[in-house]
C-alpha cells in the first residue's frame, strides 16, 4: 500500500518539497508519494485528526503551523522544544512525535568547515533565525549575535538562547566570522535586488543565506566577489529535507545526486 507524506501549510505557494521526496522515494524503491496539503489555521486540528485517523506516515510543516502544531502532539525531540518549533510529524512507537530538522538542515554545512568560526551574527528574528541561532550553540560556537529591524523581537531570541541582541543599524560593527541571513531579503520577486548587509566585507568572513530562489543572492554575489567563503541556502533546505527523509523512512540517502535534482529543478 502506497505511504501517504506531505507538507501543511497556508498559504502553501510553490515548494520543492515534492520535488525532493518523490525523487528519493523513487529513487530508493519506496512505495511513497508526497503530497501538498493547503491547510488553513482554522483546519489544523482536523488535519492532525486526518493523519492519526490515515497513518499518514510523515508530514512537513511551514508556515504558519510550525507553533501551533505543537499542541497536537504526543511528544516532541529536545530540539523542537528548544527552538519552540516544529516542522516534521512523524511516528514513533506508536505515538505522533514532532521535530526540527532545519537547525541540523541549516548547520550540516557548517559541520563541513574547515574551521569553526568563533563568533557569528543572525540576521531577522523568525523562526529560521530561532533555528539558527539554536543551531549554532549546538556547534558551541563562542559568541553569537542577533540583528533585526524590530531590536524586541530580536532582544527575545537573545534572552530564550542567552545570546546577544544587537542594534539593526550597529550590525556591521560586529565584524563576524560568520553572517547568516534569516530575512527575506534577497528572495526572488519584489525583493530579489536587496540585500541585508550594507557594506564591504572582511575576507575572511563566511557568508551564509538561507534563501535560495535564487540560488545565488545578491548577498552571495557580492560576499564572493569580496572573496568570501559563500554558503547558499539550497544546502540548508535540501539537509533539512535528507533528515526528514531518514526519520520517516530510515534510509540514507545520496546527497549529491539529490542536490543535482534540486538544481536542475531550480534552474527550469
Amino acid at each position: 500500500m502506497t505511504q501517504k507524506m506531505g507538507i501543511i501549510g497556508w498559504p502553501l505557494g510553490h515548494t520543492m518539497s515534492p520535488t525532493l521526496h518523490n525523487f528519493l522515494f523513487s529513487k530508493l524503491g519506496v512505495d511513497a508519494k508526497y503530497e501538498t496539503w493547503p491547510t488553513p489555521s482554522g483546519d489544523l486540528a482536523a488535519f492532525i485528526s486526518r493523519v492519526r485517523e490515515e497513518k499518514i506516515q510523515g508530514v512537513s510543516v511551514t508556515i504558519p503551523h510550525k507553533q501551533a502544531v505543537m499542541e497536537y502532539l504526543d511528544g516532541m525531540s529536545f530540539r523542537a522544544k528548544n527552538v519552540g518549533a516544529v516542522n516534521t510529524l512523524f511516528w514513533k512507537d506508536g505515538k505522533l512525535f514532532g521535530e526540527n530538522t532545519d537547525v541540523l538542515g541549516l548547520i550540516a554545512p557548517l559541520r563541513e568547515l574547515e574551521k569553526k568560526p568563533a563568533s557569528a551574527l543572525v540576521l531577522g528574528a523568525g523562526g529560521a533565525a530561532r533555528a539558527a541561532v539554536a543551531g549554532l550553540n549546538e556547534l558551541e560556537i563562542d559568541a553569537v549575535y542577533v540583528a533585526n529591524r524590530t531590536r524586541s523581537k530580536a532582544e527575545i531570541i537573545a534572552h530564550d538562547f542567552a545570546v546577544r541582541a544587537v542594534d539593526w543599524e550597529k550590525r556591521r560593527e560586529i565584524e563576524p566570522e560568520l553572517l547568516i541571513n534569516t530575512t527575506p531579503l534577497g528572495m526572488s520577486g519584489d525583493m530579489q535586488d536587496m540585500s541585508p548587509w550594507p557594506d564591504s566585507f572582511s575576507t575572511d568572513c563566511i557568508v551564509y543565506d538561507i534563501v535560495y530562489n535564487p540560488l545565488r543572492t545578491r548577498l552571495l554575489r557580492e560576499a564572493q566577489e569580496a572573496g568570501c567563503t559563500t554558503i547558499e541556502g539550497l544546502e540548508m533546505f535540501l539537509q533539512q529535507g535528507l533528515a526528514q527523509f531518514r526519520l520517516w523512512t530510515g534510509l540514507e540517502p545520496e546527497a549529491s545526486v539529490a542536490r543535482k535534482v534540486l538544481r536542475e529543478a531550480l534552474a527550469s
